[in-house]
């Protein structure tokens, strides 16, 4: 709001300044007849006057009377100038010797110079000459006075509007935090009233969309996880009084049994991280611990399958206030994302940024990710087409998740191309 209101009163200001250049040059050439002829008029007195006292003085006496009018008229400058001076157009001269007087305009309007003849060959010239520089400063001063108090009209008038447009920005900042329940309580007789009940509203029908949706997805989850308990435990019993041939299909039908109670579970993980920023915890923890706390439960799995994999980390590291649990549960679904996509190599890297904060990298050699498709990972359930055969495992939640996870405790997660040829997961945590 600052900034509009800046280029609100330069643009005022400028606009003035180049009104005040423009337009009375541009009045006074349109109607330069005009102006001419009024200080023709307004000149002519005191023309008459110079004119009077040459011609009754000796032309031999004219330096003389020269200097003493010169003398009595300051800071006007009073002078003798012969009618063939080059300084004189065609036209002055010619209405000089038809006996006219003649002026030249300035400023504003007013004459600079004024002519009259004395005879066929001399003229009498009064010239007006600048305002010194004091009466300057001083009509600069007014100027400035007159921006001034443009800007305080500006001011007074842009302050409703600044206030109650800085309560609507803090407002959808809050409710881009999860905070639904904000409003901005903006009276319905401000400027922006209309428009504040409007976003109001808006507010209102999205946290109660959000809330159902929300309600609907954890009753949902939770109603499903029972049924889907008692099946399992059915279809358990029952490997013991089916014959030997079934056993394998019934083992297969335990198996979608668990993999479906496995997806509501992350379904729930998914929705309770609607609003992380609110239920995040604020723990002093070591990241190196951290980390090997999450790898811990990888170790034998990767061993088993070949997998050469190194952590590598900055020392020493200061300790980090996070969410150790929101933290953790990114770092497993990465890992086991680069786990299920690696060739044979993983790679994690700890080091802290220049500006205090911390980076988490996870790293592969698999095939990668098309750079087209690297934000669209993250959205939930969306798997690239190499993780579509259910052999792969997943449900296309876990980077979503890991996402949410991060970005709730002020963090960040983007993926980029590693050196290693697969996927670079980085995670990008602030400092204190």
């Amino acid at each position: 709001m600052l900034k509009l209101l800046i280029r609100l009163y330069l643009l005022i200001i400028v606009a003035y300044a180049s009104a005040i250049l423009l337009i009375p040059d541009t009045i006074v050439s349109v109607f330069n007849s005009r102006y001419t002829a009024y200080n023709l008029e307004m000149a002519k007195g005191v023309q008459s006057l110079l004119v009077q006292q040459f011609r009754q003085t000796p032309r031999a006496q004219w330096p003389a009377m020269e200097a003493d009018l010169g003398a009595r008229f300051a800071p006007l400058q009073v002078s003798l100038l012969a009618l063939e001076d080059a300084n004189l157009s065609s036209e002055e001269r010619q209405r000089l010797r038809q006996g006219l007087n003649v002026v030249r305009l300035g400023d504003w309007g007013f004459y600079q110079t004024a002519l009259a003849p004395i005879d066929d060959t001399w003229a009498v010239r009064l010239y007006n000459p600048p305002d010194p520089l004091d009466i300057n400063l001083l009509s600069w001063g007014v100027t400035v006075l007159i921006g001034a108090a443009l800007l305080g009209c500006i001011l007074i008038w842009a302050w409703p509007h600044w206030r109650d447009l800085e309560r609507l920005k803090h407002t959808a900042r809050r409710l881009g935090r999860g905070q639904l329940g904000e409003r901005t309580h903006i009276s319905a007789h401000s400027n922006i009233g209309e428009l504040a009940g409007v976003f109001d509203t808006m507010a209102g029908d999205l946290e109660r969309h959000l809330n159902q949706q929300r309600e609907l997805l954890n009753a949902v989850s939770h109603e499903l996880r029972t049924p889907l308990t008692r099946l399992d435990f059915g279809l358990v019993l029952l490997y013991d009084e089916v014959p030997a041939a079934s056993r394998k299909r019934l083992m297969e039908l335990v198996g979608h049994v668990r993999e479906l109670d496995e997806l509501v579970l992350e379904l729930l993980s998914y929705s309770r991280l609607e609003n992380a920023e609110q239920v995040r915890e604020q723990v002093e923890v070591s990241l190196s611990e951290l980390l090997d706390s999450v790898l811990g439960g990888f170790a034998e799995e990767l061993d088993s399958r070949g997998i050469a994999w190194e952590v590598r980390a900055d020392e020493p590291l200061p300790r980090f206030v996070l969410d150790p649990r929101l933290t953790a549960r990114a770092v497993q679904n990465l890992v086991r994302n680069a786990m299920r996509y690696c060739d044979g190599r993983l790679l994690l890297r700890l080091h802290l940024e220049a500006e205090g904060g911390c980076v988490l990298a996870v790293e592969d050699d698999g095939i990668g990710i098309p750079p087209e498709e690297r934000e669209r990972i993250f959205q939930p359930f969306y798997r690239l087409d190499r993780s579509r055969d259910r052999s792969t495992g997943g449900f296309g939640l876990g980077l979503a998740i890991s996402r949410r996870a991060i970005e709730g405790q002020g963090g960040s997660l983007t993926v980029e191309q590693s050196p290693l040829g697969g996927a670079r997961f980085v995670i990008r945590l602030p400092g204190a």
